[in-house]
């Protein structure tokens, strides 16, 4: 395995892990990992050049043309990834607070989930070991004089491009069903994150994952398109914006590499008139604004029915202003600061527009929280009468800003739901389960929750429309790193 960029904490020269060794990036330049939450410097980190992004992907290739991992039994890397899993969970603290620090986000979210980050592993693991890596599919014609074989092979080198608000989860949920189906990866982690996966090399190392098998380079966005450019890369694994997916998309066409895009959202959480309002509170709290609003499944789009609209917009009001906002790594903190300074600043330009669009500023605005300014706060805002056609409607903001919009009857909130350039996720709550079902069929998205029910890593996770292309978890999920051979014989 190799890792580009090992830091000493606070200074000092950093080395690289490639291919099983650390050794020397090849830029000497390092890059400040400043803390979201008061911007002092956590470490200084070489950031991956094309010299690096070369030997990584030729490292990949070599272990995919002749190395042991393609051809290793399923059942041996299924018991690799057992290890890694094990390994990280007994080191579940250290993570969590790694991403704290160097995200920002809150330690309930960072601890919440870790065993989130078990389950996902888990779930593809079950479905590795029920795969049909190679099996005999019966003729639908019995008087044919031939068998067919169908195997399912792995693609080959995989660049796997990974955002920096979630880093483990999207990192994990790439990198296993990768390495399960017996490819070779490199990981572009982004340059936010360049400490905490360390971490995640070392499991890897660990675990006993052969020698080339997988990369872990932190580098720019100029960088990350040369790895998914490089001709030796023959698949695409991208989570991250909208725009940047188009122009990987592209590039995948062109090259016909095969791809997979996991891209933004702007999910709707539909409240239907025999709602149970405290559940629906309590459950948008974390279904609306975990990890300090940034992240692409939450639903920021509350559609409320006029019967109810205003107490709808007073509860979610009195839960808005009883949040602490605050240092991420205290235990009662529920919004942390942005990861940058220009994505607070990206904010609180939104919150100015939704102003500026005439929606009603309920609460919060686009003041940095008192005595947080040294950090990349923003305070948590609601909006309510929101039009549908307002930006803060239609754009993903990727922070703590709320719009409650206000739907007629239950055909009226489907349409609104479904009047979005995004499909990722979105919920449905009501006091009868199969109602809340029926609506949750309409929705042109993804996944569905209903009454703030968990996402599913045994289900595949996706977006329609603008928030992506293939799948990701479960069966579905591994099956988009492999390829099909059909093999016929003569009975």
């Amino acid at each position: 395995m190799r890792w580009c960029g090992r830091p000493r904490p606070r200074g000092g020269w950093p080395t690289a892990r490639f291919g099983g060794s650390w050794v020397a990036p090849s830029s000497p330049d390092l890059l400040e990992i400043r803390s979201p939450h008061d911007r002092s410097v956590l470490g200084r980190v070489a950031q991956a050049a094309v010299a690096d992004v070369d030997a990584a992907v030729a490292a990949a290739r070599e272990a995919f043309d002749h190395g042991p991992w393609p051809h290793t039994d399923p059942k041996e890397r299924q018991e690799v990834i057992r290890r890694l899993n094990a390994l990280r969970e007994a080191r579940a603290d250290e993570i969590a607070a790694a991403v704290s620090a160097e995200n920002g986000s809150a330690l309930w979210f960072t601890k919440a989930g870790q065993p989130f980050l078990t389950r996902q592993v888990n779930a593809y693991l079950k479905a590795a070991e029920e795969f049909g890596w190679e099996e005999v599919v019966e003729p639908s014609d019995p008087s044919v004089a031939f068998d067919t074989v169908v195997r399912r092979e792995p693609i080959g080198v995989v660049a796997a491009v990974i955002p920096w608000n979630s880093p483990f989860s999207a990192a994990m949920a790439k990198l296993t069903p990768a390495l399960l189906a017996g490819n070779t990866v490199v990981l572009k982690a982004s340059p936010e994150n360049s400490l905490g996966m360390m971490i995640l090399a070392d499991l890897f190392h660990e675990a006993g994952l052969p020698e080339g098998t997988l990369s872990i380079l932190p580098a720019d966005r100029e960088t990350s398109e040369y790895l998914v450019s490089h001709p030796d890369v023959d698949k695409i694994s991208f989570t991250g914006s909208t725009r940047a997916g188009r122009r990987i998309a592209s590039i995948a066409g062109e090259q016909l590499k095969r791809v997979g895009l996991e891209l933004g959202g702007k999910s709707a959480a539909i409240v239907l008139e025999d709602a149970d309002l405290p559940s629906v509170v309590q459950g948008l709290r974390f279904g609306s604004l975990g990890n300090n609003g940034e992240a692409c499944i939450l639903q920021t789009r509350i559609l409320a029915p006029r019967s109810r609209y205003d107490e709808i917009v007073a509860a979610l009001t009195e839960m808005v202003e009883s949040l602490k906002v605050g240092d991420p790594s205290e235990q009662d903190t529920f919004i942390g600061p942005m990861i940058r300074p220009d994505q607070q600043q990206r904010v609180i330009e939104y919150i100015r527009l939704g102003i500026e669009e005439g929606a009603r500023l309920v609460t919060g605005g686009p003041h940095v929280p008192e005595g947080l300014g040294k950090g990349n706060y923003v305070t948590p805002t609601l909006f309510a009468e929101v039009d549908t056609s307002m930006r803060i409607a239609q754009e993903e903001i990727f922070g703590p800003v709320l719009a409650v919009i206000a739907y007629d009857d239950e055909d009226d909130a489907v349409r609104i739901a479904n009047d979005s350039d995004y499909g990722l996720s979105g919920g449905v709550w009501s006091a009868n389960p199969e109602r809340a079902l029926d609506v949750a069929r309409r929705l042109r998205t993804g996944t569905v929750t209903l009454n703030g029910s968990p996402m599913s890593f045994d289900g595949p996770f996706g977006g329609y429309k603008a928030s992506g292309v293939g799948r990701e978890y479960g069966a579905v999920g591994l099956t988009g790193y492999v390829e099909h051979k059909t093999i016929t014989r003569n009975r």
